[in-house]
């Protein structure tokens, strides 16, 4: 058995047992392509799925708009509240956090194990939410500019 193989069966138990359904079902998925020997579209999979995994998540946060459950109305009132503009500086603040996070997470790919293990553990201890693995490698990677700064 392969290393990847293994490490894929282990995400798969530690999904499994740590009930964190999107760990196990994406390292599922990856090991069957492995088995079916459709390596080459590894490659396709790790430039698109990420643009694929937040489509899917916009679609979920619009969708209550496409409903009809907000109104234009509403949603002016709210942008201009001062929770509202609040939410649009933590939307900028984010994306260019994010931004980081992925240059990071693309100069030191091995540091998504780590980023796999904080969000199971996240998950299973804290009752969070799985939506932000780019958010936690832009986090470290505010946190390692922080220390970098402090250690001049």
């Amino acid at each position: 058995m392969q290393s990847p193989d293994l490490f894929l069966i282990i995400f798969i138990v530690l999904g499994a047992v740590c009930r964190v359904n999107l760990v196990s079902v994406a390292a599922s998925i990856l090991l069957v392509v492995r088995m079916l020997h459709l390596n080459r579209y590894m490659p396709l999979l790790e430039r698109r799925s990420l643009e694929f995994g937040l489509l899917f998540l916009m679609i979920s946060i619009l969708v209550p708009l496409a409903m009809g459950k907000i109104s234009a109305r509403d949603m002016a009132e709210t942008i201009f509240s001062p929770i509202g503009l609040l939410t649009v500086v933590g939307g900028v603040v984010a994306t260019v956090m994010n931004a980081k996070g992925l240059a990071l997470l693309q100069t030191y790919p091995s540091l998504l194990l780590g980023v796999v293990v904080g969000t199971v553990l996240g998950i299973v201890l804290f009752r969070g939410m799985p939506v932000g693995p780019l958010m936690a490698a832009a986090l470290a990677a505010v946190a390692m500019s922080i220390f970098e700064f402090l250690k001049r």
